[in-house]
C-alpha cells in the first residue's frame, strides 16, 4: 500500500480544494465610472458607493432595506400572484423561461419587493424596483404589488417610499402591462386622498413607461447622482429631432437644473433626506438623536398641507 498516493496526497487535494471554496470570487469589483479595482469590503461599507470617483452602482433591495429601516429590521410583504404568462409570449426563449432565470439569478419573484418598519420611529413603507430583475420592467406583478403595498401604507397611515430603476413597460405582457400604469395612478391617488408623502428616489436608470406615469407623480422627487432619468433614450431622440443633444442630457443633475427633480441627493445622506421628509410632511418631530441639518420645505412639500401646517413642520425640522 502506497501511504503517500492513498493517504496524504487525497487529503492535502481536499484541503486545498476547501480553502479554494471557502474564498469568494468577487473580493475586488472593477467601478464601471473610474475603471479602479475596489476592495468588496469597503466597497459595502460604501453602500456600493465607488470611494475614488464616487460613481454609484445599482443596489438590491435588501441593501436598499437594511441602509433606510431602522436597525435594519423590516417586515417583507408576500409577492402577489399573477398569471405567469398570460400571452404564451416566445421570441429567442419563452417568456416563461426567462422569467425561470430571473428568478433563479436574483432570488426574487418579481421586480419589486416592498416592506414595511421605521425610518427614525415613524411607521414608513418602502417598494425597490430593482434593475437586475428583467431591467426592472413593469408586468402584471410589479404592478399588483405596488398597488398593495400601496393600499397597505393607507390602511396603516405609513408614508410611502419608492426606490425606482426601471427600463419601462415589459413588452412580454403586451397590453397587460401597459394597464398598470393606470392602476398604480389610482393607488397613487389614494395616497394623496389619505395625505400620506409619496416619495419617489430616481435611480439608475429610470425610463420608459414606468417615468412616464407612476415615477413622476411623487410628492418630492430626489435622484441619485448621475442617475439616467427620462422616457426615450438620447440616441433615439437625436434621430428624431435630428439635433445633438446637450451634455448631460437626461442625467439627474440636468434634470434637477430643468425642475424635473428637487434633489440629487448621496446615496449616504439619503436616510437623513428621506428621514427629514416623512416627519415634515406628516408634521411629526423627529427624534433627538436623528438631529441633522434640516431639509428645505420647497413648493412641492407647500402644496401637501395649509399654509399654517407647513410652518409648524418646517419649525419642527428645525428650519427657521
Amino acid at each position: 500500500m502506497n501511504w503517500i498516493a492513498n493517504f496524504v496526497r487525497p487529503r492535502i487535494k481536499n484541503w486545498i480544494s476547501k480553502r479554494n471554496s471557502d474564498t469568494p470570487d468577487n473580493l475586488w469589483t472593477k467601478c464601471p465610472g473610474c475603471g479602479e479595482m475596489v476592495f468588496h469590503r469597503d466597497l459595502v461599507a460604501a453602500q456600493h458607493v465607488c470611494p475614488q470617483c464616487g460613481f454609484h452602482m445599482r443596489i438590491g433591495p435588501e441593501v436598499r432595506f437594511a441602509a433606510t429601516f431602522d436597525a435594519g429590521k423590516y417586515d417583507v410583504l408576500p409577492t402577489p400572484a399573477v398569471a405567469a404568462d398570460p400571452l404564451r409570449f416566445r421570441d429567442e426563449k419563452r417568456y416563461s423561461d426567462r422569467l425561470k432565470d430571473a428568478r433563479a439569478k436574483t432570488g426574487r419573484q418579481e421586480a419589486l419587493v416592498a416592506a414595511r418598519g421605521t425610518l427614525d420611529g415613524t411607521p414608513v413603507m418602502v417598494a425597490v424596483q430593482p434593475f437586475d430583475f428583467l431591467g426592472g420592467s413593469l408586468g402584471m406583478g410589479v404592478g399588483e404589488s405596488l398597488v398593495l403595498a400601496m393600499q397597505a401604507a393607507v390602511a396603516e397611515r405609513r408614508a410611502f417610499i419608492l426606490f425606482v430603476a426601471s427600463g419601462g413597460a415589459r413588452m412580454q405582457e403586451g397590453i397587460l402591462s401597459l394597464m398598470q400604469m393606470p392602476r398604480v395612478t389610482i393607488a397613487v391617488d389614494m395616497l394623496d386622498e389619505a395625505r400620506l408623502p409619496y416619495i419617489v428616489v430616481h435611480t439608475d436608470p429610470t425610463t420608459g413607461g414606468v417615468s412616464a406615469s407612476y415615477a413622476m407623480l411623487g410628492d418630492v422627487h430626489l435622484a441619485e447622482p448621475g442617475a439616467l432619468i427620462g422616457f426615450a433614450g438620447q440616441r433615439v431622440i437625436e434621430q428624431t429631432i435630428r439635433e445633438k443633444l446637450p451634455e448631460g442630457f437626461q442625467r439627474a443633475e440636468y434634470l434637477l437644473d430643468h425642475g424635473m427633480v428637487d434633489q440629487v441627493v448621496h446615496r449616504h445622506e439619503l436616510r437623513r433626506t428621506l428621514s427629514q421628509l416623512v416627519h415634515i410632511l406628516l408634521r411629526k418631530p423627529r427624534p433627538k438623536t436623528a438631529a441633522s441639518k434640516p431639509v428645505t420645505v420647497n413648493a412641492t412639500v407647500a402644496r401637501m398641507r395649509p399654509p399654517e401646517a407647513v410652518a409648524d413642520a418646517t419649525h419642527d425640522a428645525g428650519n427657521p
